[in-house]
């Protein structure tokens, strides 16, 4: 597990996020002139997108994300983003918060399985940077905040070995692995299946620095060639024109992370058959689920320097969803998702068992040591109430 993935999940991801807000705004959008108070303008979208980018952008916010550390569970991460796209008047219900974290993620794997080599992960990062400067309004400060992080990528970065990018492109694989969620523009684009898995193409530029396939190259000892052999590859591929550029501005070469909303399309995420057919039969479950103590405080030291916007009487509400009817469908569907099956076992009818395991936890009992006083509160909500 590499400790430097967190920066580039988080920026990447937010870019993602951004990109599907902007397309929702704008469709939702109309002239301020003939809106009604409820409804939302071009205006709204442009102080929505600067509250959110200043929250993403935030220097403290910056600081403890650049901290080498592992990556958060995805319910903690989740939680970041709730907390980011909530720092504006716009507000967002679970179900439509759920899709939008669904389409994010989705988004970036599928930009995770592409990147050409594992360095090309700092230009899809770019790639989003550059097109998050775009949906800025009027506000010299959250310009320079982003022009700040885009330097503190390339001084952190911008020296990593090609093992330390694939050590990250890996424990990225890692945090994706198992989420197959569909979503239409990208099984229209014909890149992923109705399995929800991707198709990877077998043409296009080969990365920077390689060769086209289709030689086989023998060397001796002393690193001599002696022999060569042809194989027919069966796809298309050609030697990119140049590298992208790693500056401050320049031309990324490849297109993976810029915005695939810009172009007027639905867009949203899909449950298979049987999954559905489960989710009319689940209950909810109430029960708790809290994540590890240490896992709380650094999450409440990253979400530390970000501002909620407290709801008013002319708070906005944004839908992901087409219909109402589909809101709710997503709603029963993730109940599916929340619900867990639990193994209970007897340890009771052992009398002599029992007293053994009992003796076994107690040696696992942590002594508890006095802390000092915190102004900051010594978890996650402690940190929330006092924002």
């Amino acid at each position: 597990m590499s400790l430097r993935t967190l920066p580039l999940l988080v920026l990447n991801l937010g870019g993602e996020m951004l990109y599907i807000v902007d397309q929702r705004l704008r469709a939702q959008s109309i002239p301020g002139d003939k809106a009604r108070q409820d409804e939302w303008t071009d205006e709204d979208r442009k102080r929505v997108m600067n509250d959110i980018i200043g929250g993403l952008f935030n220097k403290k916010f910056m600081d403890e994300l650049f901290k080498p550390q592992e990556l958060y569970s995805r319910k903690a991460l989740r939680t970041v983003f709730e907390r980011l796209v909530h720092a504006s008047i716009m507000r967002l219900n679970a179900p439509s918060m759920d899709k939008l974290y669904d389409l994010m993620t989705m988004a970036f794997k599928y930009q995770v399985l592409l990147c050409p080599r594992p360095k090309d992960l700092l230009l899809i990062t770019f790639n989003h940077l550059d097109t998050i400067k775009e949906f800025i309004y009027e506000s010299p400060k959250t310009l320079t905040q982003v022009d700040v992080t885009f330097r503190r990528l390339i001084d952190t970065y911008g020296s990593l070995s090609a093992g330390e990018f694939q050590l990250i492109r890996q424990t990225l694989l890692i945090f994706f692995h198992d989420i197959h969620i569909r979503v239409s523009i990208l099984l229209k684009d014909k890149v992923q299946n109705s399995n929800g898995h991707f198709v990877l193409p077998t043409s296009g530029p080969v990365p920077w620095g390689t060769d086209v396939p289709g030689v086989i190259r023998l060397f001796n000892s002393k690193g001599d060639e002696i022999k060569r052999t042809k194989f027919t590859h069966g796809g298309n591929f050609v030697l990119p024109y140049r590298e992208g550029s790693f500056e401050l501005h320049g031309d990324r070469v490849i297109k993976l992370g810029t915005n695939i909303y810009s172009i007027s399309r639905p867009v949203e995420t899909d449950m298979s058959g049987a999954a559905k057919n489960l989710a009319s039969r689940v209950k909810e479950n109430t029960a708790p689920n809290p994540l590890a103590k240490e896992e709380l405080n650094l999450l409440a030291r990253l979400m530390g320097g970000l501002e909620v916007k407290k709801p008013t009487e002319s708070g906005f509400r944004l839908n992901l969803f087409t219909t109402d009817e589909e809101e709710e469908h997503a709603a029963l569907t993730r109940l599916e998702e929340l619900s867990y099956q639990v193994i209970k076992i007897n340890a009771e009818q052992d009398q002599q068992r029992n007293e053994e395991l009992t003796r076994i936890m107690g040696e696992f009992e942590e002594v508890e040591q006095p802390q000092p006083p915190s102004s900051k509160g010594a978890d996650l909500l402690a940190m929330m109430d006092e924002l």
